[in-house]
């Protein structure tokens, strides 16, 4: 058998979704410490029907989305000058590394131009978020 060596908690949930013509549409998906990779997607939209998948990851993977997540400095981020969730939806990002955890909502972007055209912040906040909404695009995409 193998002996597992103790290893730095580490939990990644994101969310984006809003409620409207179609019902509760959204896509989430979750890291959680054992491995497991959650994603659904909900769309009723042509008569989509909610997607849920569950797979496990490697420690390496895991390792990998960790140094992602602490390479884009996110959890030296403070959100109380993101723009509130409206009616065109939501964001939600729930990082815990460690000890660190953040939790973090704010309105739905719909295009990265929506990200570099917030002037509420310092540069350097816009980036970061561009960086994550980058990420979130590539998983969407695949």
């Amino acid at each position: 058998y193998r002996i597992m060596e103790k290893r730095e908690e580490f939990y990644v949930r994101y969310y984006c979704g809003h409620r409207g013509k179609y019902g509760h549409e959204f896509l989430e998906f979750e890291f959680r410490p054992d491995g497991r990779l959650r994603y659904a997607n909900n769309s009723n939209y042509k008569s989509d029907t909610l997607i849920r998948k569950e797979v496990w990851v490697s420690d390496v993977m895991l390792e990998e989305v960790k140094r992602m997540v602490q390479e884009s400095e996110i959890m030296k981020e403070d959100d109380k000058n993101w723009p509130i969730p409206d009616a065109s939806g939501k964001q939600e990002l729930e990082v815990v590394i460690g000890d660190e955890h953040i939790s973090f909502v704010t309105s739905k972007f719909g295009s990265f131009l929506d990200v570099q055209n917030l002037s509420l912040i310092h540069i350097s906040e816009p980036t970061r978020r561009y960086a994550i909404s980058y990420a979130v695009f590539c998983l969407k995409k695949k």
